[in-house]
């Protein structure tokens, strides 16, 4: 039986981008299928490529050029080394624009201006083309011409407000998470283009912002202070709108109790122990116990403790009252439902005498699922191999390399 390759297969992605917003993006669209052909740097190549440790092993045991961090984000892509800087590799990339649907960018606001490579320049010559750029502030406005990275899109949109202990300081996620959504939302818009361009035979440029994106997951807590015109404070690892709805330490760990609703709540009571708290009328209902929050979460604090995480798991789970524990990473992997549902997968990779582990894709699809092709790409891995498939001969390849072009 043949496995399908996924959604996109016959969509050629040219990936200009590095570091995580655009490689997280890209990748999720190779790992539907489409051929990710990754531009880079000669010599250094995406800045990732560096961020470590741990970098992977190579058959030496020893520390190989790859770092985890890179690792993450580029599986399914061919690495290609090209020096866009030079006018010789500006028209490398425009010949294999020819083959291609969508460019994806993440250099400042009018950089690739000075290489003939930006949106305008590109737009007349190749009008099927889908131009997606991602930045820190977006094409326009006061910011446009900043550098922007993950953290400061965290501060400035919001996030950190909202984070961390109630008494303590502004706090970020521990992943890149403003670059993670602008990839998202980035892929989101590169589908609808492919959907209009299918009706229209038209191109058009797409313009991501980190900045604009974070203000947008803000979500229902933006929508908290558009509403009532206060900013929502820090609870912590409380809800703003649901209780109980947070960790609570327990005789041997943490637990999440995640109670949803006022029927969750009388179960919960009543596995406690405590079936008069759900008749208590500053409890009875969600509203109430968000205005009598200082007054409940203590004792339930107190309760929680009595208990080990087992027993409270076991005893809420036939209850039918959400909770789980909180994992270490190493237990993430251990889970049952996380093996299950296959969230790691194996590729072998030329610098490691073993096959890698990877995170896999979360998409699951009955016909065209995500499919693991190629390895996160070695620096230049692919370069001779997409300049053949572009009528280059061998001579020819060897004389951009002699000029440092590739």
């Amino acid at each position: 039986m043949t496995i399908p390759v996924g959604s996109l297969s016959g969509v050629r992605i040219l990936d200009l981008s590095r570091v995580l917003a655009g490689p997280s993006c890209t990748q999720m669209l190779g790992d539907l299928g489409a051929d990710i052909v990754k531009i880079e740097r000669p010599g250094s190549g995406d800045d990732t490529r560096k961020w470590g440790p741990p970098y992977l092993k190579d058959a030496q045991g020893q520390d190989s050029s790859e770092s985890a961090y890179y690792l993450s984000a580029n599986r399914n892509k061919r690495s290609v080394s090209v020096d866009i800087a030079k006018p010789e590799g500006q028209a490398l990339v425009k010949r294999l624009l020819e083959d291609c649907d969508i460019l994806v960018e993440n250099f400042k606001a009018g950089d690739l201006a000075r290489y003939g490579l930006d949106w305008d320049s590109l737009k007349d010559a190749f009008p099927r083309l889908i131009y997606c750029s991602i930045t820190g502030f977006g094409q326009d406005g006061p910011y446009a011409s900043r550098p922007g990275y993950d953290y400061l899109a965290q501060g400035m949109g919001g996030i950190m407000s909202l984070t961390g202990e109630i008494d303590g300081q502004p706090m970020k996620t521990a992943v890149a998470i403003s670059d993670l959504m602008a990839g998202m939302y980035a892929g989101v818009a590169i589908l609808a283009a492919l959907r209009h361009r299918d009706a229209t035979r038209q191109g058009q440029r797409i313009d991501i912002s980190l900045l604009d994106c974070q203000v947008a997951w803000l979500s229902y807590q933006a929508q908290n202070y558009l509403t009532g015109g206060k900013p929502p404070p820090r609870l912590g690892n409380g809800h703003p709108t649901i209780v109980p709805y947070q960790v609570f330490k327990v005789a041997d760990g943490h637990l999440i109790l995640a109670v949803g609703n006022d029927a969750q709540f009388a179960k919960f009571c009543e596995t406690a122990g405590k079936a008069e708290w759900s008749r208590d009328k500053r409890f009875a209902t969600n509203k109430d116990r968000v205005i009598n929050r200082e007054s409940l979460i203590p004792m339930i604090e107190d309760l929680m403790a009595e208990r080990t995480q087992a027993q409270w798991l076991a005893g809420l789970e036939a209850a039918g009252v959400p909770a789980g524990p909180v994992n270490r990473i190493d237990q993430v992997f251990e889970d049952a439902q996380v093996m299950h549902r296959q969230m790691v997968c194996e590729m072998a990779h030329p610098l490691s005498p073993q096959p890698i582990l990877l995170v896999a894709s979360p998409i699951k699809m009955s016909e065209t699922p995500p499919s693991y092709r190629h390895a996160p790409p070695v620096l230049g891995e692919q370069t001779d191999q997409v300049l053949q498939e572009l009528g280059l001969d061998e001579a020819e390849i060897a004389a951009l390399r002699e000029k440092k072009v590739i």
